[in-house]
């Protein structure tokens, strides 16, 4: 599995996903800086941060920008990885090889996630690094509410890491059964309005549950893009 992992990542020239994560990272980071030491969020007429009520704290933005940023990326590098390789008939190719289209597929997909996981966890250590260094030479507008010295930080940034990117196989999902990579990516927009949008008073993004029912789901839908490819027309 490592070696097709590996080929798969070689194919479709993982340099290039590479250097737009660190340029992602980069342009990530400024606006974090931006917003908890530059004050592009503050209210002109308070001089405080302009926050909704439970995201007066730098986490929250962190955790949001960067959770977006990477569940697009994430869907965008299945598109390409797959739906794509369906659309080219790349993937035809690929199945005509001596080894299970399943186990085909899932390389794939673990290339991708496996990619994205990495990346996200280490813009997130970027990201909150570089607000723990800001804070030694100048007083942020949002209150710091994180260690980096327990154990607990980095076990829970690793479990959303995980959560973040797992959720892009319901974009895959909905990508293949529409066959289109276009879908794919607009599906990701879709998922982030789920999980972070609000009507009114109400949103999905505080409930604690919701992202382990989603993880629920999403693992569901990996399971079914795979379950079916040994049987499945390419045409």
């Amino acid at each position: 599995m490592c070696k097709l992992i590996k080929l798969e990542w070689k194919k479709n020239n993982i340099r290039k996903y590479m250097m737009n994560a660190l340029i992602l990272a980069a342009v990530l980071c400024l606006f974090i800086f931006a917003l908890g030491y530059l004050g592009i969020a503050n209210d002109p007429d308070t001089g405080v941060p302009d926050a909704a009520p439970g995201n007066d704290t730098i986490s929250s933005p962190i955790e949001l920008f960067t959770g977006m940023s990477f569940l697009v990326f994430t869907s965008a590098m299945l598109a390409s990885f797959i739906v794509g390789a369906y659309k080219n008939k790349t993937m035809n190719l690929m199945f005509s090889y001596p080894i299970k289209r399943q186990k085909i597929l899932l390389s794939q997909m673990l290339a991708v996630w496996s990619f994205n996981f990495t990346a996200l966890a280490l813009t997130k250590l970027l990201l909150y690094g570089t607000v723990l260094l800001g804070s030694k030479f100048r007083t942020p507008a949002f209150a710091i509410d994180f260690d980096m010295t327990a154990f607990g930080f980095y076990i829970q940034l690793l479990l959303k890491s995980a959560v973040t990117v797992t959720i892009g196989f319901i974009a895959l999902f909905i990508g293949l059964a529409m066959k289109s990579s276009k879908a794919t990516v607009i599906s990701s927009f879709l998922l982030i309005l789920l999980t972070q949008a609000n009507v009114g008073d109400f949103t999905l993004a505080g409930n604690a549950a919701f992202p382990l029912v989603l993880t629920g789901v999403s693992v569901l839908f990996a399971f079914l893009s795979v379950r079916e490819v040994e049987t499945k027309d390419l045409t």
